[in-house]
């Protein structure tokens, strides 16, 4: 019986703490296949691409655009979360599929390369390497680059926000209608008291936390080191407004409400959703009641965000 007083809904996850090591990522990461689902809803039109991404390396983009949608429309930028060494799961490719569909938007989902093979910075620069791309081709995708948002879970919140101080250290024309981080990585110090109060809860917690910073390669000597560790930048002048969500029982609860308090000090607008009875990771459980209420809240976020003047 665990100890935290998780909702019976994410049940038996709730239990389950993934065995992060380099061995077990050698084992899994190459059986972790893009899932079918993806081709077969008949509302979306679904398209793989490969966009050359700093280093001319070729990274693994699935476009997806509801059947409904014509003309230039709204454009999601998604990153899937996994702690920087694990690919996407289903339930990231769900949920950016709702996404697309409720939002009424297309979605760029972006398959960037991982660690520990693939060290601090090429994560960052194939994400924002995939943004430009979209951003390039937005004629020929139908994307209005008026209204484009980014969002991802966990570690992709890391690099979403990260993408967003990239675009604007870098003058990027792109100006993002918001940034939507669930239960968002944002301070690489672990250090957090919900990271000393979490250290073994289910799906996340601060010991796995505290094994991933070897495997990037990243030091806080390096280059724009903010990107990895966003809560430790000087400046949040000029992000995008942010929808961020928390999970209770997680050891990354604080990393949300530090930077939201950061982006509002800032004069950033700020829209916070602190779910409970929930832990990291907890809409991998799609059926949870709570699952479907921040899905939503999520949902109804960006539809309102892509349809101000």
């Amino acid at each position: 019986m665990s100890k935290y007083k998780i909702s019976r809904e994410f049940f038996p996850f709730s239990h389950f703490t993934p065995p992060i090591s380099e061995k077990f990522l050698a084992m899994a990461v190459p059986h972790m296949k893009v899932p079918n689902c993806i081709y077969r809803d008949k509302e979306l039109d679904v398209s793989r691409h490969e966009v050359e991404s700093y280093d001319g390396e070729k990274i693994e983009c699935f476009f997806m655009s509801p059947k409904n949608i014509g003309g230039n429309a709204p454009c999601l930028i998604y990153i899937h979360g996994g702690g920087f060494v694990l690919p996407a799961a289903g339930y990231h490719y769900k949920n950016a599929m709702r996404y697309a569909k409720e939002v009424g938007c297309r979605v760029v989902f972006v398959n960037y390369r991982l660690a520990p093979k693939n060290p601090y910075p090429v994560f960052y620069e194939d994400c924002y390497s995939s943004m430009c791309w979209a951003y390039d081709n937005a004629e020929t995708l139908g994307i209005d680059t008026s209204r484009i948002g980014i969002g991802g879970d966990s570690a992709g919140s890391t690099l979403a926000v990260g993408v967003c101080m990239m675009a604007k250290d870098r003058a990027h024309p792109v100006k993002f209608r918001f940034q939507m981080l669930p239960y968002p990585y944002l301070d690489a110090r672990n250090n957090s008291e919900s990271c000393k109060k979490y250290t073994n809860t289910p799906m996340w917690n601060s010991t796995l936390s505290d094994r991933i910073g070897p495997m990037t390669k990243v030091d806080r000597n390096a280059p724009n080191y903010v990107y990895y560790s966003p809560v430790e930048a000087e400046s949040f002048e000029g992000l995008p407004p942010a929808y961020i969500e928390t999970a209770e029982f997680d050891c990354l609860h604080d990393d949300g409400i530090l930077y939201a308090e950061k982006l509002r000090e800032a004069g950033v607008d700020v829209m916070l959703n602190e779910t409970k009875g929930t832990m990291h990771g907890f809409d991998i459980v799609q059926k949870a009641e709570t699952a479907k209420a921040a899905v939503s809240a999520r949902i109804r976020f960006m539809r309102n965000a892509f349809s101000e003047d």
